[in-house]
């Protein structure tokens, strides 16, 4: 069974939006609870957040913002990218990140967690070479603006309007992988059923086999994160389908 980084803490609606919504996280815990391991996660310290993100932002989320869950899912990221040094592991986590830069952060994004799961790998000499898969419906800002300028991370956010080009784009960026650790920015919400109107369910898997066989080509390894996805009657199906093709 794959292990799935989970906290009850993440039941709790810390915010006004959909990505923090009641029955969101429940209702991927409900459909996929049967068939994964849930690892507790545990909250990233201020010394990983600060690699990352200013000293200024992170007191803005102190204050405006709910710090401690930004925090656990931060934690949560950093735990799923090391796990997945080794097996496939999914990061069921919020808030999300991908919206969040340095000094700033929109989009029900607050801090960046794949960002500071991945400086904190390469900090710890654990990755050489990082890839980031990103097939949210929206531009991953965040997560260009802080990692594009490493030169150990190369950023790929997908955007197709057809479904099949769109898989075909994921087929060619892993084909030419060559990465320590493929992290997927999983947003589910370009789903045909949700925001984006586009992929059908089996198309989640198809990315996870995709992942993971670049992966094994590699000798490396993968994980995914939570972004978005809104739509609470397809979204833990969506999950199991990126789990199930990581886990092939």
């Amino acid at each position: 069974m794959m292990k799935v980084i989970f906290h009850e803490d993440f039941y709790q609606v810390y915010t006004h939006d959909p990505a923090a919504e009641k029955g969101r996280m429940e209702a991927i815990v409900n459909t996929i609870q049967s068939r994964v391991e849930f690892v507790t996660a545990v909250p990233a310290t201020q010394d990983q957040i600060s690699a990352v993100h200013t000293q200024h932002h992170i007191v803005h989320v102190r204050n405006k913002g709910p710090y401690s869950m930004a925090a656990l899912a931060a934690g949560g990221a950093i735990q799923a990218a090391t796990l997945g040094l080794t097996e496939p592991c999914f990061g069921l986590i919020r808030p999300p990140g991908h919206h969040a830069s340095a000094d700033l952060c929109w989009g029900f994004c607050y801090f960046n967690n794949m960002a500071i799961a991945l400086e904190w790998l390469k900090q710890k000499n654990k990755i050489q070479q990082a890839y980031v898969l990103d097939i949210d419906l929206h531009y991953g800002d965040g997560n260009v603006n802080i990692l594009s300028s490493k030169d150990y991370v190369t950023v790929c956010n997908i955007n197709s309007f057809n479904r099949f080009a769109y898989v075909d784009r994921v087929t060619r960026e892993m084909e030419n992988c060559n990465a320590d650790l493929i992290g997927i920015s999983a947003g589910f919400d370009n789903h045909k059923d949700d925001w984006g109107g586009l992929l059908a369910t089996k198309d989640y898997q198809a990315i996870g086999q995709q992942v993971k066989a670049a992966a094994d080509r590699n000798g490396g390894g993968c994980f995914a994160i939570l972004e978005g996805g809104y739509n609470h009657n397809v979204l833990g199906e969506n999950v199991m389908a990126l789990i199930d093709g990581l886990s092939a």
